[in-house]
């Protein structure tokens, strides 16, 4: 994180609003002055709570739900701090969050030009808020826009998964391969292979399926990148998508030097999944180089070989003579000290022929 920088500058408004009083904004009471204080990012907020429980389906609604049961005898599980104040959204901007109260009290947010629409999006996932054209009103349409199509994105390929994907997955899974590379065709592309000279594919499990409305939604790099996620959340691994060329028939036959054929094909860019369901990828890869010794029935001599010890050399001898020692058998100290070290002969056992 560098300094200057727009989250440099968040933690530093947020550093200063904790240190400062906190603020109060009054947003509702009800008619018997009845109402709740919720306390975000040191900012308290003043809601009549009948406009809470109103959308019973928001974590709000529900949270005031549960204290209006726990006030007629139930059991009481949203508590008030000392100051009689409901601390919710922690980590929330109150600016976030005094957008969102919007929607309690008119049924929509109009988000001003300074918020970010992809951080208010994860602000109405967090509270439970819906996130749509008819609940957000926003300057910045790119942004809203883009939010509304990662989610029809995502919603369209779990359609997309289980209707046109998920049965090859099947069908590789069936074969016994732990991995699948699926090529998307467009429902009126023709493959037009030569028997004699088919082209050469780089996949082992290549397969095929026929979809224009998959090919138009993987045109879209967003769409691709909100692939990748379901799949990750669905477990599956080693996640591919992106575009590559496919053969789609014979163009010309080309004749080297050597009289060898040389089949050009025509390719299209079409869309392609690759994806893998292997639990132990690790011990797959793994090669054991260590050679473990194999007895032999039909040959004992090998069987024997193997069960006895190898013969180890006897240590060595080494005489060292003390300095004063004399001359004896006519041999010079000095010769004896310059021999070299020598060891007895190793003995090894007989072989069976």
């Amino acid at each position: 994180m560098s300094l200057g920088g727009s989250v440099h500058d968040q933690l530093l408004s947020m550093h200063r609003r904790a240190e400062s009083p906190p603020q109060t904004i009054e947003l509702s009471r009800a008619e018997n002055g009845e109402h709740v204080v919720l306390l975000v990012e040191n900012t308290r907020f003043i809601v009549d709570p009948a406009l809470l429980t109103a959308k019973p389906d928001t974590m709000l609604g529900r949270m005031f739900q549960v204290k209006i049961r726990a006030s007629t005898g139930g059991i009481d599980i949203v508590r008030p701090n000392e100051d009689n104040e409901y601390e919710v959204a922690e980590g929330m901007s109150a600016e976030y969050f005094r957008s969102i109260l919007e929607y309690y009290h008119h049924g929509s947010m109009r988000i001003p030009s300074s918020l970010s629409v992809a951080e208010l999006r994860e602000a109405c996932d967090y509270l439970m808020i819906p996130f749509n054209a008819l609940t957000v009103k926003c300057h910045d349409l790119r942004g809203l826009l883009h939010e509304i199509s990662n989610e029809g994105a995502r919603a369209q390929f779990n359609v997309f998964l289980e209707e046109i994907l998920l049965p090859q997955l099947v069908l590789s899974a069936e074969n016994g391969d732990r991995e699948s590379h699926i090529i998307v065709l467009q429902d009126d592309d023709v493959i037009d292979w030569d028997e004699e000279f088919p082209p050469q594919m780089g996949e082992d499990t290549t397969m095929v399926v026929y979809s224009t409305s998959l090919c138009k939604f993987f045109r879209y790099a967003e769409n691709r990148d909100v692939a990748k996620q379901v799949l990750k959340e669905r477990e599956l691994k080693k996640i591919r998508l992106g575009m590559e060329g496919y053969p789609t028939h014979k163009e010309k036959v080309k004749r080297r030097s050597n009289n060898r054929a040389e089949v050009i094909y025509n390719y299209v860019q079409r869309p392609f999944v690759h994806c893998s369901w292997e639990k132990e990828e690790a011990r797959s890869r793994h090669v054991d180089f260590a050679c473990p010794i194999v007895k032999s029935k039909s040959n004992p001599s090998l069987a024997t070989a193997a069960s006895d010890p190898l013969p180890q050399p006897a240590p060595l001898q080494v005489n060292i003579l003390p300095p004063n020692a004399q001359n004896n058998d006519n041999l010079n100290v000095e010769d004896q000290r310059n021999q070299p070290l020598r060891s007895p002969p190793v003995q090894f056992p007989p072989r069976d022929d």
